[in-house]
């Protein structure tokens, strides 16, 4: 049993899903303090200071100063904010994996070869040759 989980341990793909779960996570950690930190701040100004995640629906009936307090009270609110910021995240990530995606495919894109001529069927090399000896003969 110990070689088995050895043998499928030291499988390629294997080794490969690890790699790409620890860089997605990291890519992942990249891309949201990009958003939350540079885009979202820069989005804020463009719209007067409006704070994204501080934007929310109270249904409880009770006041609260933020949304955080209002949460940690347990008070059922909708954090519109919340998830603008999370679409604005995603629409990030997308398009930059779309960019990694068509920059990998631009790099191994082969040249297309002209497909090579049909070789000749049998029947054409016999015309040929019977051709040739009949020039001959003459």
């Amino acid at each position: 049993m110990i070689q088995e989980f050895r043998a499928f341990i030291a499988r390629g793909n294997v080794l490969d899903l690890a790699v790409a779960v620890v860089m997605g996570a990291a890519f992942t950690a990249l891309v949201n303090s990009l958003v939350q930190d540079i885009i979202m701040p820069l989005l804020g100004l463009l719209t007067n200071g409006i704070n994204f995640n501080s934007l929310y629906i109270n249904l409880s009936g009770k006041t609260f100063a933020s949304y955080e307090e209002a949460k940690a009270a347990g008070a059922a609110v909708i954090g519109y904010g919340a998830f603008i910021q999370a679409i604005i995240t995603f629409l990030f990530i997308a398009w930059v994996i779309f960019m990694l995606v068509k920059a990998a495919n631009a790099l191994s894109r082969k040249r297309v070869e002209p497909p090579a001529p049909p070789t000749p069927t049998q029947e054409q090399l016999l015309t040929e040759i019977r051709d040739l000896l009949a020039k001959q003969n003459k």
